[in-house]
């Protein structure tokens, strides 16, 4: 690469670090707001809080990064244009084709980051999160262990305990089941323990009474024990098997042996092929996107006012490979044989970055033979 590639490439990928920080940041923030709610109204720490955001944060980088990179080829080609050594390159002979190729090499970094992600790094976090959910609803203390409220884990399913001791006694609890309309069961007990079983954890009751309420509320059955134990299987919807879906599979799994992850997620191998295919077209956006920024900002004359027209045909541009984007996406989910589709708002995205520059290039030899 010559020293003019170089610089420019360096003034990318440094423009381009500080917008995906920001980006990422937003994202983050975003997601973590929910999800700190959520955990801290549970009842968890603050470390499964980080642990948590920390595994969703290859899926949120992975969004970001073709919008990172469009926008600094925007910024980085609009502070060189308004510094003049935009206009001083162009003037020692640089074509628009010439400044494509360091353009077209950021691209290519670009969409090789998000292959990383997309292929092997977004798939392995979202398994681990799955798994450490998983993990943290068998517990049941983050739904169930709430002491003076009555919380409903599941329609149709009331719990109450009066006090938690530091050991893990829940006393005083009261479980309604309204779910069957033959009737209600009531479960009263003077003390109850959370026991991990093979499966789903049990609730161990101790000196308490089952009261059985007909549908028409006129025959009360009652029930007393001294100890029972009921199944929380329902209340925390635990999965022992395999809970990877597609999503959770890395591409090579998933296009090597579709037969397998087809018969444990219960996707066809349309589905699946979409899916791996997804992911190979959704690194190819960043170079597309990086050409219709240069495109767009070689458009034009030097202006003392700026580029602020050929940033917002840009953008109108990228919002319109984002609509056809969206367009495929649903189309594929609709249809999984049309896979083919997905591969249309990179091509569509290049051949309009490509035409912009035959643009810009036929207006330069236009100017230069009225000067002449």
């Amino acid at each position: 690469m010559g020293r003019i590639d170089r610089y420019l490439l360096s003034q990318l990928m440094a423009i381009f670090g500080l917008a995906s920080l920001v980006l990422v940041l937003v994202y983050w923030i975003n997601r973590a707001v929910v999800l700190f709610d959520q955990l801290i109204a549970d009842g968890q720490s603050a470390w499964v809080f980080l642990e948590l955001t920390a595994l969703a944060l290859p899926a949120i980088i992975r969004l970001v990064l073709p919008l990172a990179a469009f926008v600094a080829v925007l910024y980085a080609l609009a502070r060189l244009s308004g510094d003049s050594e935009l206009t001083v390159v162009q003037a020692t002979g640089a074509s628009p084709w010439r400044l494509a190729r360091p353009v077209l090499v950021f691209g290519l970094i670009v969409a090789g980051l998000i292959s990383v992600l997309t292929h092997v790094l977004t798939p392995l976090a979202l398994g681990r999160l799955n798994d450490r959910q998983a993990e943290i609803a068998q517990t049941a203390t983050a739904r169930l262990l709430r002491e003076g409220e009555f919380i409903s884990p599941t329609s149709g399913l009331t719990l109450y305990l009066r006090e938690v001791t530091p050991e893990g006694e829940l006393r005083g609890l009261l479980l309604t089941d309204t779910r069957d309309p033959a009737g209600s069961v009531t479960y009263t007990a003077a003390s109850a323990y959370l026991v991990r079983g093979a499966g789903a954890p049990q609730l161990v009751m101790v000196d308490g009474m089952i009261q059985q309420l007909g549908a028409e509320g006129t025959q009360l059955l009652t029930t007393t024990f001294t100890d029972l134990a009921y199944d929380l299987g329902p209340l925390l919807q635990v999965d022992s098997g395999d809970r990877r879906g597609t999503r959770e599979r890395s591409t090579w799994e998933l296009l090597t042996d579709r037969a397998r992850v087809a018969e444990e997620t219960g996707s066809s191998p349309s589905e699946i092929l979409a899916e791996a295919q997804d992911r190979v077209a959704e690194a190819l956006l960043a170079p597309a996107a990086a050409l219709i920024a240069l495109g767009s900002l070689l458009l034009g004359q030097f202006s003392r006012f700026g580029v602020w027209r050929q940033v917002i045909g840009a953008i109108v541009l990228v919002i319109l490979v984002k609509g056809i984007e969206s367009g495929a996406v649903q189309a594929v989910r609709s249809e999984p044989t049309l896979w083919p589709l997905l591969y249309v708002p990179s091509l569509a995205g290049g051949a309009i970055g490509l035409a912009l520059l035959a643009l810009a290039g036929r207006s330069r030899c236009v100017r230069r033979t009225e000067v002449a």
